[in-house]
């Protein structure tokens, strides 16, 4: 029996057990395998409720062996978290000028006069640099030599609760990621990949969102189901966005040419003798080539043939990827397909995709705003409400700021309320002048957009005016909903946690939590004087050069700053366990960082940022761990080799996808708070 449910429901703090709530003898007495495998969870940092305590009594051992080995596998329990340095909360006291007299010999020999050890990786260690007996490996070229097969257990002081989920929980999470209105983030897409490999989908799904419907549409057709397939295929997009799923894993339609360049910065390098690049993007360019059988250029024809859409309408849908579609519909034979019986509908829609027989939305839109049709113009945009609120700022730059919120308030209640939220906060910096716009494409890295020129035409007064009514629009179309839904309630409550509380705009985290479900902006209360930062990558890869790196940044007062990482080991506040550039194989290695609260405010740090980032290739290891622990015991540090690392202290843990297009991920401590503080966004990093 696979682990899907279980791990599932393990990210809401939950243990899938399939029993039904009535049966459960709530005076039973907890049988031995029950309390061994109590013991065993605690052991990771969990306890029971009451109710799944009495539930397990009625579970056979052979499957608490199997949830206990899942929980394992997922706190990384089994993987090696050997660090470079043997207990690395003591300095060893190496600087930079060891690392040159190392080179230096290294290049020079024995020949020149050097004496040392010369270690297993070929680099010879001179006498009076590095202390060899302190280091699991070789400190000049961070290649470990040892690893750990344990690690600490129970030091956590504060436990996490698992409660019961039964089928019916289950089935109700099931049902709310297919129905979210929301894209869903990495952790979520993964439980409903996992979660349509289990369950049956309603007979009728309620799926708002296309990437959701992707997703569905993908499980329909490896279970033959093309027919049920085909009904949530509304648009030429939707089939073309499917097609790309298939053919990329990647859930938005990202452009050939987009990912190939993507690939080859992902693969550079500093030094050309490592520099991968050309050869990443070649083979990246061969593996988008588009190579399909018989059935499945069918299946895409029957699909295309029964869109509901008129043939001109279908061209004009498919007008801004008319490159790419050219390029599908040779490779899927529609043309071939089309002039068969029954399949005049396509037949129709090529014809007019390839006479161009059909005028764009865009195209009337241009035209009518090169006119300066400011009626005709917003009667357009109103017929899309998503491409108006796209272009909302630039539109009330070219025709006034009263005349066009007023035609967006009458199409705003169609958009979501975090769409409306996210144009106040963009409003900010689009009416500056003297701040320049940046935009974070979905590949990532960052790209400078200057200002709109028509800025100009304003003074700071009639700009300030415009970010005001932007923020208004929000709690206008806010009073409207709730205005319209009917209540029979005399007096209502309100939290005031709902005053600050994060709320999710546009950016999805493409990480995935296997032990929790922390929303961005999640903030956690530390419960004791240090906080631990690792780092594990390497799992399930052969042995080879792979060079992660886990640092920090403290902010300090002044507007200074100090540096935890491969080049700094030590600085005011923080500890790093040494720099390792090369795994073992298969089971990974791991980096350390412990940051000194007491030491950190009587800097007087304001915050510290830590991030991952890649020194080998640019782009971060599959399967990569990150995270960070603490407790109010104190946490121990092996001095035999290292290992620090004890999943019952482990207070948020994220693994990156490996189809994650991010370059990193990155947390903060908000000292005044005595809080760690998950970030909002997953910032990319640009590769070294």
């Amino acid at each position: 029996m696979n682990n899907y449910l279980t791990k599932v429901a393990l990210r809401y703090q939950a243990l899938f057990l399939n029993i039904k709530r009535e049966d459960i003898d709530m005076q039973s007495e907890a049988t031995v395998p029950t309390m061994a495998f109590a013991k065993r969870l605690k052991e990771n940092g969990f306890c029971l409720s009451e109710e799944l305590l009495h539930a397990l009594n009625a579970v056979p051992a052979k499957r608490l062996a199997e949830i206990t080995k899942c929980i394992n596998d997922v706190m990384g329990v089994t993987l090696n978290w050997a660090p470079l340095v043997k207990g690395w909360d003591v300095p060893t006291g190496e600087t930079l000028a060891d690392h040159l007299v190392t080179l230096i010999a290294n290049i020079f020999g024995e020949e020149a006069g050097f004496k040392g050890v010369t270690l297993p990786c070929g680099h010879l260690i001179p006498e009076g640099t590095f202390p060899l007996e302190r280091y699991n490996g070789c400190p000049f070229c961070g290649t470990p030599f040892k690893t750990a097969n344990y690690v600490y257990k129970g030091q956590g002081s504060k436990l996490k609760e698992l409660r019961l989920f039964t089928m019916d929980d289950m089935n109700h999470v099931f049902q709310t990621l297919l129905a979210s209105a929301t894209p869903l983030e990495g952790t979520q897409q993964d439980s409903l990949k996992l979660l349509l490999s289990e369950l049956p989908l309603p007979e009728e799904p309620n799926i708002t969102m296309k990437e959701n419907a992707m997703l569905v549409i993908s499980t329909l057709v490896e279970q033959g189901k093309d027919d049920e397939a085909a009904k949530l295929l509304r648009t030429p997009t939707d089939v073309l966005r499917y097609l790309w799923y298939e053919k990329t894993g990647y859930l938005q339609i990202i452009e050939p040419k987009t990912l190939i360049t993507h690939t080859g910065k992902l693969h550079g390098h500093v030094f050309s003798t490592l520099d991968r690049s050309v050869e990443a993007m070649e083979a990246k360019k061969e593996a988008l080539k588009l190579k399909y059988n018989r059935k499945t250029c069918q299946r895409v024809a029957r699909w295309m043939n029964a869109l509901p859409m008129a043939p001109r309408q279908a061209a004009e849908n498919m007008n801004p990827k008319r490159g790419m579609w050219v390029r599908m519909i040779r490779a899927l034979r529609l043309a071939e397909y089309s002039h068969k019986k029954g399949f005049e509908h396509l037949e129709q829609l090529l014809d007019v995709f390839y006479n161009q027989d059909y005028a764009t939305w865009q195209g009337r839109v241009n035209k009518a705003a090169a006119a300066n049709d400011a009626d005709k113009t917003l009667a357009l945009l109103k017929e899309r409400p998503g491409m108006f609120a796209r272009c909302l700022f630039a539109t009330m730059l070219r025709f006034g700021s009263k005349v066009v919120l007023e035609a967006f308030e009458e199409v705003a209640n169609q958009l979501p309320a975090r769409l409306l939220i996210s144009l106040g906060n963009a409003a900010e910096s689009y009416f500056d002048t003297s701040l320049t716009r940046i935009a974070r494409p979905i590949t990532g890295g960052t790209k400078e957009i200057d200002v709109n020129p028509l800025l100009w035409i304003y003074d700071t007064s009639e700009l300030e005016s415009m970010i005001a009514d932007i923020d208004n629009l929000y709690i206008h179309s806010m009073e409207r909903r709730f205005a319209a839904k009917q209540t029979e309630a005399k007096t209502i409550y309100i939290d005031p946690k709902l005053y600050d509380i994060p709320v999710s705009v546009g950016d999805r985290s493409t990480t995935i939590q296997d032990a929790s479900c922390a929303l961005p902006g999640t903030k956690f209360t530390v419960e004791g004087d240090a906080v631990r930062l690792f780092l594990q990558w390497g799992k399930g890869l052969h042995k080879q050069y792979l060079d992660m790196d886990l640092s920090c940044r403290i902010f300090l007062p002044d507007d200074n700053y100090a540096d935890c990482a491969y080049y700094n080991l030590t600085c005011v506040g923080a500890k790093h366990s040494g720099d390792i550039r090369s795994i073992p194989d298969m089971v990974g290695t791991a980096e350390y960082i412990e940051l000194s609260l007491p030491e950190l405010e009587e800097a007087g740090a304001t915050k510290v940022v830590f991030t991952c980032n890649a020194y080998s290739t640019g782009a971060l290891s599959p399967n990569l761990m990150v995270g960070w622990m603490n407790s109010a015991y104190p946490m121990k540090v092996s001095e035999e080799d290292g290992v620090a690392y004890d999943p019952s202290c482990v207070q948020h843990i994220v693994r990156v996808s490996e189809g994650n297009l991010s370059k990193g991920y990155y947390g903060s401590k908000c000292l005044s708070q005595h809080k760690i503080c998950k970030a909002s966004t997953q910032k990319p990093l640009k590769p070294c």
